[in-house]
């Protein structure tokens, strides 16, 4: 059963597990449980993704409940107004804050197809970031003798594909469990030391306008328990 976070009238949220895709892609052929499929089934009736989110990353996944809300969800994340919030564990010690400005192209289409030379342009890519935690582990993961990892918070100010994996690779500081844009050393050193197998990624707010009341919506969840497992095991709340 997956967990219901909210759920009126129009819209439904669920918190989505790390590893179950949102829906049928050709970069996962062989996957046959999907978001969509499990929630449709699960309450009875049609559901309409009003977003994404990778594969690997775990937390808040909204969907509408017809396809007149579903268009005027998918204007508001057009439009950039939908407020999102993610928690992740990366390696190192990033800045305490800081705004990652880095074009990115989008690699893929919705079918998972590579993209053209022309549609692969890059696009103007905003990461905000803010450091909440840090642990220092005695142990030679890399080229050190210790081995440093930081809880973040991370808000993207625009929804590139894979864009908080990709950026933070771009600043040194890629997201543990993260197997095209991480470090394998460190992903390893996750899954022996902390039986880690998944990437440590998380949704954990969305801000938005309810499509018809026009009211605040705020989504809040705290990470999965395999996170917060990974959380405590490093010294962290």
């Amino acid at each position: 059963m997956l967990e219901i976070l909210f759920r009126d009238d129009h819209l439904i949220a669920i918190h989505k597990p790390a590893g179950l895709l949102v829906h049928r892609s050709n970069i996962d052929r062989h996957e046959t449980r999907f978001a969509v499929q499990l929630l449709r089934d699960q309450i009875g009736q049609h559901v309409y993704p009003a977003h994404r989110l990778d594969k690997g990353t775990s937390g808040i996944l909204l969907f509408a409940l017809n396809g007149d809300i579903a268009r005027a969800l998918g204007r508001q994340f057009e439009a950039g107004t939908v407020g999102k919030t993610y928690r992740a564990i990366v390696r190192g010690w990033p800045p305490e804050s800081g705004r990652i400005d880095h074009p990115l192209s989008r690699q893929f289409d919705d079918h998972g197809r590579p993209q053209t030379e022309t549609a692969m342009q890059a696009l103007p890519a905003l990461t905000d970031f803010r450091r909440l935690a840090t642990a220092e582990i005695d142990a030679c993961v890399d080229r050190y003798p210790r081995s440093r990892y930081a809880l973040v918070e991370l808000t993207p100010l625009t929804g590139r594909q894979h864009q908080l994996r990709r950026h933070m690779k771009h600043i040194a500081h890629p997201i543990i469990g993260d197997a095209t844009h991480g470090k394998g050393r460190h992903n390893r050193f996750f899954q022996e030391r902390f039986a880690c197998h998944r990437l440590l990624l998380a949704s954990t707010e969305l801000r938005l306008q309810h499509p018809l009341s026009a009211e605040v919506l705020l989504l809040q969840t705290p990470p999965a328990a395999d996170f917060a497992a990974v959380s405590t095991a490093l010294g962290w709340d």
